[in-house]
């Protein structure tokens, strides 16, 4: 039985070995990718000056356009389950009349 619990802990070990690498991969990429897209957008700012456009105005009404989206698709979503209740609610009215 001692064996078998020092097999497990031993393969336990050896996979916690190879999740700390992978881990160490990811977090390695991550900032490789990261380091390429303040690359990036250094460039697209400085592409963006070049043809006189404000970049923050830009953002900014980026930033405003996906919190619209996202608003009127939750509007949609309460609403549309609001609409279900209704039709369901005059349906059964109607089935009494």
């Amino acid at each position: 039985m001692a064996d078998d619990l020092y097999a497990k802990v031993n393969e336990q070990k050896e996979q916690l070995q190879e999740l700390r690498k992978t881990v160490e991969e990811t977090n390695e990429g991550v900032e490789d990718i990261d380091e390429e897209l303040a690359q990036q957008r250094a460039l697209l700012e400085a592409i963006a000056d070049a043809q006189g456009l404000d970049t923050d105005a830009i953002l900014t009404e980026a930033v405003i356009e996906d919190a619209e989206a996202s608003a009127d698709a939750e509007g949609e979503a309460a609403d549309s389950s609001t609409g279900t209740d209704a039709e369901a609610a005059d349906a059964a009215t109607e089935s009494t009349d």
